[in-house]
């Protein structure tokens, strides 16, 4: 008889859960896209829900959820970036250095970050009165940033034209400063008029921009094209009209460059004069600064606190980082191709079968990404099953409802301290994975991604929603 019974309430499950799996397929939105949807019991692994989840599809953000993995467990939560300022040469009597101030980037995705605000402490005026704590008063030489950690391809080659010169498309240095982005404030008038510049933050960011901007309803579709090293290069699109204040966040082309800029402007405030102009070791072709004195140096947050910035705000530029470092780490090649090499590697090695997974970077901003659901939750299950960092990969989620990219969605009680997971989003892509736990006390883990399908994504977002919800309610 209890046989039976539970027979016959499995079938009462499924019919439930074909309902909103049929509201899912039946919706016009979904005709022409392609989905890959997966959940699982994350102890048992037994498979709840299963809708193509072995097509490999577009993933977005949540290829986040495979780098950060791969990076705590190879680098541990406690690992860390150094940057530190130096000088070669030597200090005369009359205090002339004839050498150079030397900025040797570590490969910090955090330095100067708005994400740790008071860490890094205004560190151009630090470092200044450090320099001159050294009874440095001329300096004959060069300011030079030592951005010879990682390789010299700032961005993954399968990144498009139109992110790169924003801020979510900010490529990774050896040398990193400000999150690699700034500020451009406009004031915009009625609609067709051009938006005029207010101000630059920082202010050492003045690059030049053409603005072939216009003012233009109410959604922000400008963007700024300004490739890596460059000079300068444009902003076109449309910015919201009638506003006071509206923001667009540029890359910055040349961090290490920038670094080496501002602190060489803030020794001439001081009167420090420097006889040669400020560089990179990129650009005077040197590989890099092996022996030099130390006068200051900063150390990161650690990587537990760097990976939560990375999942709760989806910074893509974390991401490129580690996956860097990754590669310089165990590869002995700061380069986006050898960090991938070691994330498919560590996948292999736990079992997880990489055969639908083509990786083109370690954020998911590149449409070249392909993945599918049954691979991200192989690994949450993983995770949470051998993970010897769970606690804080989990920790690194944002809660749904409530914080960072989950803080508007998700928001039915039943999701209430229930739910962490990762989003992803681009152009006609829209992505979710994490984990979550039935009424009855049951574990699970998913991951939900739906490509190429039209209309707004919050159409989708809403069968994601209520097919969870059937989930948690049911088991």
């Amino acid at each position: 008889m209890r046989t039976l019974f539970m027979f016959l309430f499995s079938l009462l499950l499924v019919q439930a859960h074909s309902q909103a799996s049929d509201n899912f397929l039946s919706d016009s939105a979904i005709r022409h896209a392609s989905f890959s949807l997966y959940v699982a019991d994350v102890i048992t692994g037994e498979s709840i829900f299963d809708m193509n989840s072995e097509k490999s599809l577009t993933p977005a953000s949540i290829q986040k959820l495979i780098t950060s993995a791969v990076a705590l467990e190879l680098l541990g939560p406690d690992y860390t970036f150094k940057t530190e300022l130096g000088y070669t040469g030597k200090i005369r009597r009359t205090g002339t250095l004839k050498g150079d101030i030397i900025i040797k980037g570590g490969g910090d995705p955090s330095f100067a970050s708005h994400y740790f605000p008071g860490f890094y402490n205004d560190f151009p005026e630090k470092w200044i009165k450090e320099i001159g704590n050294n009874g440095i008063r001329k300096i004959k030489g060069k300011v030079l940033t030592d951005d010879s950690y990682y390789d010299f391809q700032p961005v993954p080659s399968k990144w498009i034209w139109e992110d790169i010169g924003n801020y979510y498309g900010a490529g990774v240095y050896g040398a990193s400063v400000y999150d690699n982005s700034y500020d451009i404030h406009f004031k915009t008038s009625g609609n067709g008029t051009k938006p005029s510049v207010t101000r630059i933050a920082p202010p050492d960011c003045g690059f030049e921009l053409t603005n072939n901007l216009i003012a233009s309803g109410t959604t922000d579709r400008g963007y700024v094209f300004e490739p890596p090293y460059s000079s300068g290069g444009w902003i076109s699109g449309s910015i919201p009209e009638n506003r006071e204040d509206f923001v667009l966040s540029a890359s910055i082309p040349d961090p290490p460059l920038l670094i080496a800029t501002m602190i060489y402007n803030r020794l001439k405030s001081a009167e420090i004069k420097v006889t040669g102009d400020p560089s990179t070791t990129r650009l005077e072709k040197q590989s890099t600064v092996n022996t030099f004195t130390v006068v200051s140096e900063y150390v990161s947050p650690p990587l537990s606190e760097i990976t939560e910035v990375l999942n709760h705000e989806s910074v893509n530029l974390y991401a490129e980082h580690l996956l860097k470092e990754m590669g310089k780490k165990f590869r002995g090649q700061g380069t986006t191709s050898a960090g991938i090499d070691i994330v498919v590697q560590y996948l292999d090695s736990i079992g997880i079968d990489t055969d639908g997974a083509f990786i083109a970077d370690g954020s998911g901003l590149s449409p070249a990404n392909s993945i599918n659901a049954r691979i991200i939750v192989s690994l949450l299950m993983y995770m949470k099953q051998h993970g010897k960092y769970f606690d804080q990969y989990y920790n690194s989620l944002p809660e749904a409802g409530k914080e960072g990219t989950l803080k508007n969605f998700f928001r039915d009680n039943v999701f209430n301290g229930n739910l962490r997971a990762k989003s992803g989003s681009m152009t006609r892509v829209r992505s979710y994975a994490g984990y979550f736990t039935t009424k009855s006390g049951r574990e699970m883990v998913f991951a939900f991604i739906t490509n190429d399908f039209p209309g707004p994504q919050k159409n989708i977002v809403s069968h994601y929603e209520k097919i969870l919800k059937e989930i948690i309610l049911e088991y």
